[in-house]
C-alpha cells in the first residue's frame, strides 16, 4: 500500500473548515496507519487552531481568507502546520473565544510555536511524537 507522507489542504476561514480540516488530518493520519491517542491529539489540535484562525484571522477583512493544513512526517515525528493570511495575532478586547483554544494545544503536542506566516497572518507549528509500533 502506498502511504502519502505529505498532506496540504486549504480553504476559506469559515465555520465548515474546521470540520474538514479535522477530517483531513484524521484521514492523513489513519492512511499513514496513525491510530489513538496520536489521532485524537492532532485533530483536536487542528480543530483549535483553525478555530482560531475562523475566529479571530480575517475579522476586520470584508470576507474570511484562506486557512492551511499542511502535515509530514519527518523521523519520528509528525510535524503539523495551520495558516492563516489574516491580520496576526493581536489583542482583542472583544474576543468572542474564552481563551482555552491555545492552552489546550499546548498540553496536546510535544512542540508549539505561533508567529507570523510568510504571507501574513498567523502560522501555528506544532509536533508530536509518533510512536514507534505506528505503521506508516
Amino acid at each position: 500500500m502506498t502511504v502519502s507522507v505529505h498532506l496540504h489542504e486549504s480553504m476559506d476561514a469559515v465555520p465548515a473548515a474546521v470540520p474538514a480540516l479535522r477530517g483531513a488530518i484524521a484521514e492523513f493520519l489513519g492512511d499513514a496507519g496513525i491510530g489513538e491517542p496520536l489521532l485524537t491529539s492532532a485533530k483536536l489540535a487542528v480543530s483549535e487552531a483553525v478555530t482560531n484562525a475562523v475566529t479571530h484571522a480575517y475579522v476586520d477583512a470584508p470576507r474570511p481568507g484562506a486557512v492551511s493544513v499542511s502535515a509530514t512526517f519527518e523521523g519520528d515525528s509528525l510535524l503539523v502546520e495551520v495558516a492563516d493570511e489574516g491580520s496576526g495575532m493581536l489583542p482583542r478586547l472583544d474576543s468572542p473565544g474564552l481563551g482555552v483554544g491555545l492552552p489546550l494545544m499546548a498540553n496536546t503536542v510535544d512542540t508549539l510555536d505561533i508567529g507570523d506566516s510568510p504571507r501574513g497572518g498567523t502560522l501555528v507549528r506544532m509536533s508530536f511524537r509518533v510512536p514507534e509500533q505506528a505503521n506508516r
